[in-house]
Parts: C-alpha cells; structure tokens; sequence
C-alpha cells in the first residue's frame, strides 16, 4: 500500500471534525464502558491537551487524530483515532510503529491508556505494549524499547 500519512496542528476550526470523529470512534467505548457521552463531555475530552493535537492526513484527506505529548524520557500518545471508514487498513499500526521506533531511538518509553472495552488493545500488544496497571475502565499499556522482549521475568503488582 503506497501510503502518503501527512499531519497537521489541530486549530479551533477543527473542532466540528474532531467532535464529529469522536462521536464515531470513543462515544460507542465509553456507552460500553458506562461513561458519560453527552456532547459537553466529550468537547471536554478534544479540547483536553489541544496544544498536542494533529490532524492526520492520508493523500490530503482528514482521517483522523493523533495527540501526543512528549517529555525527556516518555512519548505518551494521549488519543489516536483513526475515523471508521479508514480503520483496518493498517494505518494506526503505521503511527504508531512510527512513534515507536522514535522512541527507541531517543531511548524513551512509551505509553498510552486504553478503555478495556477498545479492541485496539490488540494492536497495541502486538506492537509490545505491556499492560503495567489499570482502573475501573482502562488499561495503561507501556512500551519499553530497552526491555528484552524474550525475558521470561514477569513482574505482578
């Protein structure tokens, strides 16, 4: 697949799309998940961390979001939706193999929280995403590029 991802800084005229994006992508997890879905909670969750957000672009067209928030020592990718029509293709596993690597790099973890009802959960553990805690709804899932993948010492909290 001759892929052209290309992203750009999310601005307030992107707010209809991105409300519109998540409406179709997070709403059906967190009704799942017994979570508020109204639409002030969920401008609340697009406008969380703004500053962060990036359209993504595959040949110039808006297909989904990536925000992300990077420190000294850990890359956390705080939302990536990809829209409905767009998922399957393999393009999320691209971002994101993308960020990893980044991070390996940079000799940075990565993390990110995933609602327990997303599947995508897959996705993340196959691209070595270990889960390291969780709460009532979510799973945080670190990436450890250092660690031996191969190591048979699993620690339990």
């Amino acid at each position: 697949m001759n892929t052209s991802l290309t992203y750009r800084k999310a601005t307030e005229n992107d707010i209809d799309y991105l409300l519109d994006l998540r409406i179709k992508t997070m709403v059906p997890h967190y009704a799942e998940s017994n979570l508020p879905t109204d639409r002030e909670t969920t401008l609340q969750r697009i406008l969380y961390q703004f500053d962060k957000a990036n359209i993504i672009f595959l040949d110039n067209h808006p297909i989904g979001l990536l925000k992300v928030d990077r420190t000294d020592s850990n890359i956390d990718v705080l939302q990536l939706q990809i829209d409905p029509d767009q998922q399957g293709k393999g393009l999320g596993k691209m971002i994101l193999s993308d960020i990893l690597e980044e991070a390996s790099a940079a000799g940075k973890t990565a993390s990110l929280s995933v609602l327990k009802t997303n599947k995508a959960q897959h996705l993340y553990s196959s691209l070595g995403f270990k889960v390291v805690g969780e709460d009532e709804h979510s799973f945080f899932m670190k990436f450890l590029p250092f660690e031996n993948t191969n190591s048979t010492n699993n620690l339990h909290e």
